[in-house]
């Protein structure tokens, strides 16, 4: 068993779930959320990142410092609750900065840590509802790094020209939570950022459009512990230009490089996204009940996806058309590579639908260069 990821029903908002039996007493990390369950006896978990109140938090006088989880599991399960924290050991060295907010239907109360390690605040709890780190608001006055990084998501539906979407988030905050109807440029992402401080995205060569614009006003985009469910782009770097090497930098305010990457352009980087978006429709219309049962398990053989994608109960009850959508709309989202499997899974179970979709298509137009990077992304799941 491990976290299951699921969508919710409303096609303009992305709530993902986190699922896990835990198989007796013992302790339990999602080492996607990097959650720590203390377990008192064999129970499933199921939690998600809520928004918070910021009124609760104003009249406490504290504000947010990570994302709220609510949790729900069978009474008495769970003994003790680790949240996790990206403080510096400066930070940590202020005295009571970090606390647990814990937030029911009648209020919000806060509760002082058991202990905090380099890693995590811990706190017993009696009974679940919703939990997060929240800080004193002394802590704006501190000028300490916090740990961040810099998310590339290139954006081709429906887009002209192709576009870059940036987002500066702190380190906590996983990929899963971020993704939307883009690809993820794979990069080494890791940076150390100040909270508010300001910060703008620059491009080498010179000349390609940028929002928000520095040359209009609006200089700097201000980071800020983003604490979700939502996540939207800091800056949009539009690809006006054919170039076989982009670098994007961010800056802070008094010009420092925080961060700097290299982009080679690569049409193979493109060459499967494009063939599968190209196919879609018919694919969509044409492959039978049994042949996706087939392509499914082909999948999950070669880890392209994973159990918790296809077992949530979303999945189950879709329509057989709206399981092939969620399933091509998946592996567009995971890239070039996972487009590949895909269409060479489709050519093995079922040969004559692949003669049928792809010669027919694989003609068109060269497909744009499209900005890729070399570095791979861990799978994760749930562990004890």
């Amino acid at each position: 068993s491990g976290a299951s990821v699921s969508d919710g029903s409303s096609t303009f908002n992305r709530f993902i779930f986190y699922r896990f039996r835990c198989p007796g007493p013992g302790v339990f990390q999602c080492t996607l959320t990097r959650l720590v369950f203390v377990m008192a006896q064999e129970a499933e978990l199921l939690y998600r990142n809520v928004q918070w109140d910021e009124s609760l938090l104003q009249q406490a006088g504290k504000t947010a410092a990570g994302p709220l989880f609510n949790i729900t599991c069978s009474e008495d399960a769970v003994r003790q609750l680790h949240l996790p924290h990206c403080e510096t050991k400066e930070a940590l060295c202020v005295d009571g900065l970090l606390s647990v907010a814990h937030i029911f239907d009648d209020g919000i109360s806060i509760l002082k840590p058991m202990r905090i390690t380099d890693t995590h605040v811990i706190v017993n709890v009696s009974h679940l509802s919703a939990f997060g780190l929240i800080w004193n608001f002394v802590k704006k006055s501190f000028k300490i790094p916090e740990p961040g990084q810099v998310l590339l998501f290139l954006r081709f539906k429906d887009t002209v020209p192709l576009k870059i979407n940036v987002f500066l988030l702190h380190e906590r905050i996983h990929l899963s939570e971020v993704s939307n109807d883009a690809t993820y440029i794979e990069t080494s992402s890791d940076c150390v950022l100040h909270i508010g401080q300001r910060y703008s995205v620059h491009c080498e060569p010179d000349g390609l459009k940028i929002q928000p614009n520095i040359l209009v006003g609006f200089q700097h985009a201000e980071f800020w512990n983003k604490r979700g469910p939502n996540y939207y782009p800091t800056f949009e770097v539009f690809l006006t230009a054919n170039l076989e090497v982009v670098t994007l930098i961010v800056k802070d305010q008094d010009g420092n490089e925080a961060w700097r990457r290299d982009g080679k352009s690569s049409t193979a980087a493109a060459e499967m996204i494009d063939k599968l978006q190209l196919i879609r429709s018919e694919f969509i219309e044409r492959v039978s009940a049994e042949g996706l049962n087939k392509i499914v398990d082909k999948l999950l053989e070669r880890h392209i996806i994973i159990d918790e994608e296809m077992e949530s109960g979303t999945f189950e009850t879709k329509s057989r058309a709206n399981k092939v959508r969620c399933i091509i709309d998946t592996v567009l989202r995971k890239g070039n590579d996972a487009c590949r499997h895909l269409l060479d899974v489709l050519k093995e179970v079922d040969p004559s639908l692949f003669r049928v979709l792809v010669p027919k298509r694989s003609q068109k137009k060269p497909v744009k260069k499209l900005m890729s990077c070399g570095a791979k992304v861990s799978r994760y799941s749930v562990k004890s």
